[in-house]
């Protein structure tokens, strides 16, 4: 790549930044626009869409699978059913109201990717909002935030935590005995902040309406299905991997979307092309546009040089390297959509290990996976930053991306400014938490 081939890739990469975090323009054009550039100039080239395809086509398959799946249950009427139950758990409480967001969205990050999650449950959050005559933008940040953080309970919750975990071989029950936890830990954390960043709606109290009628599911046979779909993506994500067939979680979501796909199409409820208009594609493209951007900065040497920068500075002390990088991911994350983010740090990290000699070059394989358990907590440092760090801004992760685009088009769109107020002392709290984290797991990985 030419010295002119680089500056352009600053300099588009820096203005699709700027357009998002100012608003100037829609994030999913801005992203378009900025690969149209390095597509003209010669930057982004056949070889790159094949790259990007590798990186990034497992955690955008996630996405999309999760998506038709949940946009199958929408003709069943169990989100009406859900949300009435929900609201008369609330008894008119705010307070209810946040610690029951919760109970309903942490269960289900553990196993559907947080966007998928977000989707779900929007129709729920919004309802109740509305009854309780809260805003609902406030809740629906909140729920994102939730979303990614309770994201990290398992290799399948997000789709960043999962593109670390794959890289490395870390299976379904590896994680859970290395990063649960931590998980765990940062998604309570949030719980006792709460007064004080959701102050407005947790001191609510709103006599409810009465009465809230329980409206019976609709289309069982439906429901049935696609309840059954879900079943089976639960379980094929936590035993594909040990099947014959080695079912990897992106193929299980497009398993599933198949499936759910079938049973709206053999119950006739509604054409599948509706289903799938349906689906947030402006998320997935935005997704996609940004693993495209971070293919073309790698391009640039910058990668390399960091690694070899960070062997310079900081020789073999992986714990060091480890905290590092859950600062500079978690940064990096809350600026750009963590999934590509992460993609580019897994080089960089990658490299380093090559560059200290501890591992062979050839780890920066895709197939390599013994690696030194030494190195296990850098990796999870990744996975915390990549994940939590999302949580700071409006662009993220996937999930705050799509709740701000349910919320506009409820009709009160999510401003930039408004996301950071929520998600900056929240991230900061979980950061430092997870800091604490990685250090004990480094002592434990050493006995």
């Amino acid at each position: 790549m030419s010295e002119l081939q680089v500056t352009i890739t600053f300099i588009v990469f820096g203005a699709v930044i700027v357009a998002i975090a100012f608003d100037l323009i829609d994030m999913a054009l801005a992203s378009m626009l900025g690969v149209s550039v390095l597509i003209v100039a010669g930057i982004f080239t056949r070889e790159d869409t094949i790259a990007v395809l590798e990186k990034g086509g497992g955690p955008l398959a996630l996405l999309f699978g999760g998506m038709v799946v949940a946009r199958s249950l929408v003709p069943t009427g169990v989100f009406d059913y859900v949300g009435t139950k929900f609201l008369r758990l609330t008894k008119g409480s705010g307070k209810r109201y946040i610690l029951g967001l919760f109970m309903l969205v942490a269960p289900l990050c553990a196993f559907l990717p947080n966007a998928t999650t977000v989707i779900l449950l929007a129709p729920i959050i919004i309802r109740v909002a509305i009854a309780l005559e809260v805003d609902f933008v406030a809740p629906m940040v909140l729920t994102a935030i939730i979303s990614n953080s309770a994201g990290l309970l398992t290799l399948v919750g997000d789709p960043a935590t999962f593109l670390i975990g794959s890289s490395i071989g870390l299976t379904f029950v590896q994680y859970l005995k290395k990063v649960s936890l931590g998980g765990l830990l940062s998604l309570l954390a949030l719980v006792p902040l709460m007064p004080l960043v959701m102050g407005h709606v947790w001191r609510v109290r709103q006599p409810l309406p009465s009465p809230l009628e329980l409206k019976p599911i609709q289309r069982p046979v439906l429901f049935v299905c696609t309840m059954g779909v879900l079943v089976i993506m639960v379980l094929l994500f936590v035993f594909g991997d040990r099947l014959p067939l080695k079912i990897v979680p992106p193929s299980v979501a497009i398993i599933a979307a198949s499936l759910a796909l079938l049973a709206v199409y053999g119950t006739r409820v509604e054409p599948v092309d509706k289903v799938l208009k349906d689906v947030d594609w402006k998320t997935l493209i935005f997704i996609a546009c940004l693993f495209c951007l971070v293919q073309a900065l790698s391009k640039t040497g910058i990668l390399g040089s960091m690694s070899r920068n960070l062997f310079a500075w900081f020789g073999t002390d992986l714990l060091l390297v480890g905290l590092v990088m859950l600062a500079f991911v978690g940064l990096s994350s809350s600026l750009i959509a963590n999934i590509p983010v992460v993609a580019a740090m897994l080089l960089l990290i990658k490299g380093y290990l090559v560059v200290a000699e501890i591992v062979p070059e050839y780890a920066l394989g895709a197939s390599f996976r013994e690696w030194p358990s030494a190195t296990i907590p850098v990796f999870v440092a990744m996975m915390f930053g990549g994940t939590l760090g999302g949580n700071a801004t409006l662009i993220g992760a996937s999930a705050n991306v799509v709740s701000a685009g349910i919320c506009a088009a409820e009709g009160k769109p999510i401003k930039f400014a408004t996301f950071l107020r929520y998600g900056v002392p929240l991230t900061l709290c979980q950061l430092a938490l997870s800091a604490l984290y990685v250090w004990v797991l480094n002592i434990l990985v050493k006995r």
